[in-house]
């Protein structure tokens, strides 16, 4: 990952407190169902990478939400806290967590082929449909 930072964020009651070594500065839009179903809109999230730590970890609740991969939250409050790839256990964490949100910019919007017609993000982005984000990181290259 280039252009990395430290940074912590919390969920929404403290219970839970996250540590980034490698926050990647560069955010993207996940439009698939799973993620505006389980946020209720799209999911704004960062790359964190494998070196991530929490502190109340024995408030942490997971989903399998599919074969390859997990998403996090909180048991206390229901913050969401990440999506991890079970292959590699790298971290996707949501954007709103983290203290200081200033320095991220939005680069990419992925399931851009399930994003409902009633928003539109104005930045200008790199898209991906499903079956391409499948085809990049998806363990054999297919859904589920």
């Amino acid at each position: 990952m280039t252009d990395t930072r430290e940074a912590s964020g919390r969920c929404l009651c403290g219970a839970c407190v996250l540590h980034a070594e490698k926050l990647s500065r560069h955010s993207s839009a996940c439009h698939c169902s799973m993620c505006r179903k389980w946020g209720g809109g799209p999911l704004l999230a960062v790359e964190c990478g494998t070196e991530v730590r929490f502190e109340g970890e024995e408030h942490i609740a997971t989903y399998a939400s599919s074969a390859w991969a997990e998403r996090g939250f909180c048991s206390h409050c229901g913050t969401h806290l990440f999506y991890r790839i079970s292959d590699n256990g790298a971290y996707i964490v949501p954007v709103g967590l983290f203290d200081d949100e200033a320095d991220f910019e939005l680069v990419n919007q992925i399931f851009i082929d399930e994003k409902p017609t009633f928003y539109d993000f104005a930045n200008k982005t790199k898209m991906m449909t499903g079956a391409e984000v499948f085809a990049m990181y998806a363990p054999g290259g297919g859904a589920e």
